[in-house]
């Protein structure tokens, strides 16, 4: 088993050649067409930029631009990963968009990939994530977006998980114990030790990463399904009636809660707790359908919950990194959400209250 952080950030990226970008579009895209523009796209915290292209032509349409931080800069995650032995022979992202388009999920076609010089050309989904759709929608057209994104996800966990596909990357790697510490010790560097600017009590983080662990235990003992690892609001694109399904690249196998915690508990768009628990049954309703039910809703329920705590204090943590580490700051304004969801989780079980005590002496939002 091998964990490792993610990669040390790179310079940044020269912008893509336009004569090379055109001719490849004339050549070697499966429908006709001429370049008119090459627009830079809002950028992630990720190491990779985004360009849409715009055509002219008998067949116009747009394309996405994917230019990655280096040609073989797949061979490592930005993600820390858990069990990943296997050899890594092709771009991750094209590994799992393989199977999942394969299982029948709605992803982005692949027009065309030039390894030499890191760019891939993608079906464009369009600017509306769920998030945007959801900022001005009614209670109705929420609920029914969010709906949508349960089922998604419901068809993903049963599609991708089963056949077991040795080809696809994410059955070689999983959330164990030790990777789940991994994002919980992220938490305590970046949401604590560089946010706060102070070092824990040596006492406290012993307690602290002692319950963390116990956490760790419980989602590791669960029935492990194929997981996106980033599967919210902002990796979900609207399209019309379809939903697409972006950023998977991550994927590994996991517990069942991780996605579902991920969307319910996003840290860039609240949902109201009756919405929570209906889309929560939704799921599970869903899921025995096709047999993988749970008879215990209660006891998937606090699975749920602990999963968020773990989850959500992951994330916090990352926002700080990315700023600190990336110079973008645009998440920070995330954490005090995310963090009350925490807050929230810890309160609702007696035995958590020894967590949140410690935990609270240096996150003021756990009080």
């Amino acid at each position: 088993m091998a964990t490792t952080g993610p990669a040390t950030p790179k310079q940044p990226l020269t912008l893509p050649d336009h004569s090379l970008i055109a001719a490849t579009v004339e050549a070697r895209l499966p429908f006709q067409g001429q370049v008119k523009s090459l627009t830079p796209l809002a950028g992630d915290a990720s190491n990779r930029r985004y360009f849409r292209i715009e055509l002219t032509g008998p067949s116009v349409r747009s394309v996405i631009l994917m230019q990655l931080a280096e040609a073989e800069a797949f061979k490592q995650s930005e993600e820390a990963v858990s069990g990943a032995t296997h050899h890594v022979t092709e771009l991750p992202f094209l590994n799992i968009l393989s199977h999942l388009s394969k299982a029948g999920l709605s992803v982005p076609r692949l027009y065309h990939y030039d390894q030499v010089t890191g760019l891939l050309y993608l079906e464009d989904f369009g600017d509306l994530t769920l998030s945007d759709a959801c900022r001005e929608a009614s209670e109705e057209a929420l609920e029914a977006r969010y709906a949508q994104a349960v089922d998604a996800l419901v068809k993903m966990q049963v599609k991708a998980t089963s056949p077991v596909d040795p080809n696809c990357l994410a059955f070689h790697r999983s959330f164990d114990v030790p990777l789940l510490m991994w994002e919980f010790e992220h938490f305590l560097e970046y949401g604590i030790d560089v946010r706060q600017g102070v070092l824990m009590d040596d006492e406290d983080r012993r307690q602290i990463r002692g319950a963390f662990e116990k956490i760790a235990e419980l989602l590791v003992g669960e029935p492990h399904v194929f997981v996106h690892r980033d599967y919210h609001s902002r990796n979900l694109m609207v399209d019309g009636a379809r939903l697409g399904v972006i950023d998977f690249q991550d994927a590994l196998m996991g517990p069942a809660t991780y996605d579902l915690a991920s969307l319910l508990r996003d840290a860039y768009i609240k949902l109201d707790e009756a919405l929570i628990d209906r889309l929560i049954n939704r799921y599970l309703d869903q899921m025995a359908a096709h047999r993988q039910g749970w008879t215990n809703r209660e006891a998937f329920r606090r699975l749920f919950d602990f999963t968020s705590i773990q989850r959500n204090l992951k994330a916090a943590g990352r926002f700080v990194y990315i700023d600190r580490v990336k110079g973008n700051p645009k998440f920070l304004a995330d954490i005090p959400r995310t963090l009350g969801y925490v807050q929230r989780n810890l309160r609702k079980y007696p035995e958590l209250e020894p967590l949140r005590k410690h935990l609270a002496r240096y996150v003021p939002e756990l009080e």
